[in-house]
């Protein structure tokens, strides 16, 4: 196996570098994780994931976790609404479809993942902040902490990686879109019109260019996103002060003002808010052919894209799945070339995917689009 007595790092314990870290455990790989949050029990803040039967559910049955997802995932329908409170549409989950990509919590879906590792695998506390060659060994250096090495380095932390440019020398590229987001705990207490405007479903709503999108069951919260373009000024560093929960609110409240009571009251409950500019790491120029030693890229790291087509997660996990496959199938002579050979697929499926995104983007934020559309057709 290629992989024999080498000692692999993968730089971020999300879901995609702890699947990896499965399926190469699956194969008696010497694999360590290392994770800049402070422990398991550091919440990771945001909507639920769908992981889809193509694609994500792939990695999860050959990392034998498919049950235990479909376990612990929700089956969801779709409420499609307009800006007055009136339900458009419903989409229910049926016995044929429910388990084609129910819903995950994050928290959920990583402790799930790390119960499946090796006790010691995951390294936390350990925020990367350099990597160098040095003696055929890639030394890690993590602030405050002491020093590692391996032969092979994964990268999987994320959309803004800064380890990257190791591997390619492209910028990530923000898309003129902004997500505000908000969490409801005891939603049928604190928004009880909009949480029975949901009914148990997930909720869309489209309007003049402003698009919101809310899960009321993500681990006891009502989770939701307001999406728009981002105004001119904000290019300026004039954008809000999400320290400022009231002048977030009142933003939104103006954004939303021909919206129903039930919109504004969504908006009044939530007291925390983050904002986020939509970007991608485009895939329009290869990669580095020459590297110091082996090192890629999966998941957000090699991809990073707008989440309108719900791809995100699962091409990372087709990179976990392809990549950790040609490391120890036999059917490669050298690391580098089953890294190739993954990179050379993951640029077509991954480039096709961020092209479906960025195109549901700019649709979804036209202000001409409303959900009746998609309906009537």
């Amino acid at each position: 196996m290629l992989l024999k007595n080498k000692k692999v790092a993968i730089i971020g314990a999300g879901p995609v570098g702890l699947t990896m870290a499965k399926l190469f455990q699956q194969e008696g790989v010497d694999v360590t994780v290392y994770e800049r949050d402070k422990d398991a029990q550091a919440r990771i803040w945001g909507g639920t994931l769908d992981l889809h039967k193509s694609s994500g559910q792939l990695a999860m049955k050959k990392a034998g976790l498919l049950q235990t997802y479909y376990d612990l995932a929700l089956p969801m329908g779709i409420n499609f609404a307009d800006e007055k409170g009136n339900i458009l549409s419903t989409r229910n989950p049926t016995p044929e479809n429910q388990f084609d990509n129910p819903e995950i919590n994050r928290n959920a879906l990583r402790k799930m993942l790390l119960g499946s590792l090796k006790s010691d695998t995951v390294i936390w506390d350990r925020k990367l902040t350099g990597l160098e060659e040095r003696n055929g060994k890639w030394i890690l250096d993590f602030e405050n902490k002491p020093s590692a090495t391996a032969d092979f380095v994964i990268i999987a932390n994320g959309g803004m990686s800064k380890a990257r440019n190791f591997v390619s020398d492209s910028e990530v590229e923000e898309t003129e879109t902004f997500i505000i987001q908000g969490d409801i705990y005891q939603p049928e207490t604190n928004c009880p019109d909009f949480f029975q405007l949901c009914n148990g479903n997930r909720l869309m709503t489209a309007h003049q260019g402003n698009l919101l999108v809310a899960n009321p069951f993500n681990n006891g919260a009502l989770s939701y996103g307001i999406i728009f373009k981002k105004p001119e000024e904000w290019y300026n560093r004039k954008g809000l002060d999400f320290q400022n929960t009231d002048s977030v609110s009142q933003f939104l409240l103006n954004k939303l003002s021909n919206w129903s009571e039930e919109y504004k009251q969504l908006i009044r409950s939530t007291t925390f808010f983050v904002g986020l500019p939509i970007r991608k790491f485009p895939l329009d120029k290869p990669w580095k052919k020459v590297r110091p030693l082996p090192i890629t890229l999966i998941g957000d790291a090699a991809h990073l894209m707008p989440p309108f087509a719900g791809q995100g997660v699962n091409i990372g996990l087709m990179d976990a799945l392809i990549l950790s496959d040609n490391l120890t199938n036999g059917k490669y002579d050298t690391i580098q070339s089953a890294i190739d050979d993954y990179e050379q697929k993951m640029f077509v499926y991954a480039k096709e995917a961020q092209e479906d995104s960025s195109k549901n983007e700019v649709e979804m934020r036209s202000p001409n689009f409303s959900f009746q559309q998609l309906i009537n057709t």
